[in-house]
Parts: C-alpha cells; structure tokens; sequence
C-alpha cells in the first residue's frame, strides 16, 4: 500500500441474519455483527488495532501513513 492507501471493507449478510465485515488489505481482519453498522465498526477497530501493533513491532509491512475504509 502506498501513503493515504484505503482499506476496503466487505460486508455480507449471513443466512442467520449476521453481517460479516472483512479487511481486505488485511489477511485475518474478520468481523461479525448484529447489524452492518456493528459489523463495520468492529472490523475498522480491529484494522486500526492490526495497522498499530504492526507499527509498534516493527514489522516491514507496506502500511499506509494515513487510513481510510471504502466498501464493497
């Protein structure tokens, strides 16, 4: 990802009536709801949360300096 990149967030509704939200750019970023609106906030949490624990080990991951959501 370069500078200002985007995640794009994937929103699903299951059978059982949940939504699913998922963090594309980000392998594992998995989110479940009782509503879209849930299911989105969770995931856009548990990205920033991915983004800043990558940050603060260090790892060498194109991660973007600024972040943003689109959806699918």
């Amino acid at each position: 990802m370069s500078k200002g990149s985007k995640f794009t967030v994937e929103l699903e509704q299951e059978t059982d009536g949940r939504w699913i939200a998922e963090v594309q750019e980000l392998p594992g970023v998995l989110c479940y709801g009782a509503s879209r609106e849930s299911a989105l906030a969770k995931a856009e949490a548990l990205a920033l949360r991915v983004v800043a624990d990558r940050l603060e080990t260090g790892e060498k991951l194109p991660v973007p300096t600024s972040v943003a959501f689109s959806l699918v």
